[in-house]
């Protein structure tokens, strides 16, 4: 249930000062990223101060404190947004921002915030630098009480907490080869100490150097008690393939790295082929290149696979974290492409940011962008919905205590120029040509028909 109720009329309200502060050509929820025959509908558009969003990365949610948080590399801060009253609470800065190349195009390798996460009165946001910044949400200040490198050249990008917020496992994903950082985090304590437990690499015969491969988003599996992270290409899988090495279209498939907390120890760590004996190392996962990890029901993982990493992939994955094998994998079909995935526990759905819907210009019923929200039954694993989104849209977060699912939309490239929508399915969304946090609302339904 929500927490707080938001009437029509409150949404209203809500998207006539968001046009008021743009002065947008539409109204917000608009246009094929707001259609009518979807459950999961388009609420209303938050419209951040400053920049035009031309460049940002992941999300996250802090249901207890009812609050959405997203790195906004094009103002340089992760936002802060209120997730009862849909508003813009703060922004917590210090982060590189959106640092470009001699081209003038973002280079994501080196800007900042990237990844995202939160515990009690903790976030933990990378940034392009290769350090890690720790904010006290529960302090007046807006800057880091703590700043710790890691070591690279490049962002800290995708992380993941353990349910009780003590450990943090984050990904550099654009060094070569990557690494991943474990942390002694915050927990439920009154002052940061944050600290470096162990730097984590993968054996060089899984990810050799050299071919820029990298590591994506983690997941924390309470079940297994394990971290799980996307790997997208790793070599010899199947043998013989090609994985960056040589010229011509990628044709290995990507690798689950499992990692057990408990067993790692001293400043640096190697994780080679999966043990079935340990539950740890490197899962050969086949017909998929994965960006996006989410835990869901039963130790499932949804792992979102794309044909970015291998042009043959062409459906998600789930795969159970007890076996971590692809003997019981279930293929997801109609929707693939995924950057960050979300499983919402409100509503036992998890939702894919899906940037590049069947690696498509124009396929899969997405506009030319191919970016879509896809909508996934946790527990029968089955396609819902996908519902398009503004190009290059990559990620999602939902608050699972109200059941709302927030996307971050690009402004219009004729305002931002390279990395900007192409389509007018953002501007829509977002009645503005300024981006957007798009909010959409799925209220589930009990046996009986009626609203919980």
């Amino acid at each position: 249930m929500f927490a707080r109720s938001l009437s029509r009329p409150a949404v209203c309200a809500l998207g006539a000062a968001s046009l008021a502060i743009a002065s947008g050509a539409y109204a917000a929820c608009t246009g094929p990223g707001a259609p009518s025959n979807t459950e999961t509908k388009c609420l209303t558009a938050i419209q951040i101060p400053g920049n035009a969003l031309r460049s940002f990365d992941i999300s996250f949610t802090n249901p207890r404190r009812a609050e959405y948080y997203f790195a906004d590399r094009s103002n340089a801060a992760v936002q802060v947004i209120d997730t009862e009253g849909l508003t813009v609470k703060r922004a917590l800065g210090g982060f590189t921002g959106a640092v470009l190349n001699g081209s003038g195009n973002v280079n994501n390798n080196v800007s900042g915030p990237d990844g995202v996460a939160s515990h009690g009165r903790w976030l933990y946001a990378g940034d392009g630098d290769s350090t890690l910044k720790v904010f006290d949400l529960d302090s007046n200040s807006n800057i880091a009480a703590q700043t710790i490198p890691t070591g690279g050249a490049t962002r800290v990008d995708e992380m993941a907490l353990t349910s009780d917020g003590e450990l943090l496992l984050a990904a550099n994903n654009a060094e070569d080869p990557p690494f991943a950082t474990l942390f002694r985090a915050n927990g439920d304590q009154g002052f940061s100490s944050v600290s470096i437990i162990s730097r984590i690499t993968v054996d060089p015969a899984i990810v050799p150097a050299g071919a820029g491969l990298s590591l994506e988003q983690p997941a924390w599996d309470p079940g297994t008690q394990r971290f799980y992270t996307s790997i997208p290409i790793i070599a010899n899988n199947p043998d013989g393939c090609n994985y960056g090495q040589r010229a011509g279209d990628i044709t290995c498939q990507g690798g689950l790295l499992v990692v057990d907390p408990a067993a790692v120890s001293g400043p640096t760590t190697v994780i080679g082929a999966f043990d079935p004996a340990t539950h740890t190392g490197v899962v050969k996962l086949a017909g998929c290149g994965p960006n996006g990890a989410s835990v869901g029901p039963d130790s499932n993982i949804i792992l979102g696979c794309t044909p970015q990493n291998n042009p043959g992939d062409n459906a998600t994955v789930v795969i159970s974290a007890e076996s971590a094998t692809m003997a019981n994998s279930i293929n997801v079909g109609g929707v693939t492409g995924s950057d960050e995935v979300w499983f919402n526990s409100g509503d036992k759905r998890y939702y894919l940011g899906a940037s590049r819907d069947c690696g498509k210009p124009s396929g899969c019923g997405a506009p030319a962008g191919g970016a879509v929200l896809g909508v996934v039954d946790a527990r029968t694993n089955l396609l819902i919905e996908k519902i398009p989104q503004s190009q290059n849209s990559h990620s999602v977060a939902a608050d699972s205590a109200r059941n709302l699912i927030f996307v971050p939309e690009v402004a219009p490239f004729g305002v931002v120029g390279s990395g900007g929508d192409t389509t007018t399915v953002g501007q829509q969304i977002c009645g503005s040509t300024q981006g957007c946090v798009a909010v959409y609302v799925h209220r589930p339904r009990d046996h009986e028909g009626g609203e919980r």
